[in-house]
């Protein structure tokens, strides 16, 4: 199956009260732990990589590759390719060219009007693709691409503000800061649901919730039931290959094989994948 938009993907998972799971992926074996996990639950796939993931692959293509190569692979998984946390237009212009069907614009750190602006000008260009486009308004504490972001310079976002932005932009989906924050916690996490509410009341287009990395599961279901319709996980995702890399070497006898040190890796990315994937209740 060719790769297909976060709009078609997300197309029914907010009136439908669902979110679909987000996962940063690097390599074809990060990449098959997301859409096999997809496949075997009946679900779809959002594979996303941000600047520090096409780099660290090679570059743009080398993604848009992969990501071609598992949609082929399963042709009854639909899986769309997404940019994330990207803040240069450029850069974006370039994975649109590649075939990214998806591309998230994060200006916002920029004031609101610069925001708007740049939001437009990336959606009307997406569109000319084809692709769809996720913008952020508010700012999570912790790294947003490149950025380092302090809990002091973090912002919870405005519903009046999300109202103005979602109509002036025209973009698909938007990710609101509530509380969350980007990486693993060093304190529990308190979610602003009644900002969360105030923003549902006003913006009808899919919400996403970025910072989905340990988040208690109570709060992220919560969150879906009051118009989150994606979840955002990368630090989970990664740690899952790194401990597991950690642990299948220290194991009594273990000799070094690709099959004895990456599978076990892949099998634990899976893992927490589906778990996800349930409780984000695609099924």
């Amino acid at each position: 199956m060719a790769l297909v938009t976060m709009k078609e993907i997300l197309a029914n998972a907010r009136n439908d009260k669902y979110a679909v799971g987000a996962f940063e992926f690097w390599s074809l074996d990060s990449a098959q732990a997301v859409v096999e996990s997809a496949a075997e639950l009946g679900l779809p796939a959002i594979l996303q990589a941000g600047y520090i993931e096409c780099e660290f692959a090679g570059g743009i293509k080398n993604l848009v590759r992969i990501a071609k190569i598992i949609a082929d692979e399963y042709t009854g998984t639909p899986v769309a390719l997404h940019l994330d946390h990207a803040e240069d237009y450029d850069f974006i212009v370039s994975a649109l060219e590649a075939g990214f069907t998806s591309v998230m614009i994060d200006a916002s750190a920029l004031p609101y009007n610069e925001n708007a602006a740049i939001t437009k000008k990336v959606a009307d260009t997406a569109r000319s693709y084809g692709a769809s486009v996720e913008a952020e308004l508010g700012r999570l504490s912790g790294n947003e691409g490149n950025i380092s972001v302090s809990d002091e310079e973090a912002a919870q976002t405005d519903p009046d503000e999300a109202r103005r932005f979602v109509e002036e932009t025209g973009i698909d989906a938007l990710a609101v800061a509530i509380g969350t924050a980007h990486g693993f916690y060093n304190f529990t996490p308190k979610l602003s649901i009644d900002r969360l509410k105030a923003i549902a009341s006003v913006v009808s287009i899919p919400l996403v919730l970025h910072g989905g990395s340990g988040t208690p599961d109570d709060k992220v279901k919560e969150a879906i039931s009051h118009g989150i319709a994606k979840v955002n996980i990368c630090t989970e995702f990664v740690a899952a290959f790194g401990k597991q890399y950690i642990l299948t070497q220290q194991e009594t006898g273990y000799k070094y094989s690709i099959p004895s040190l990456f599978g076990p890796s892949k099998q634990a990315g899976k893992d927490l994948a589906k778990l996800k994937m349930k409780l984000f209740g695609g099924k």
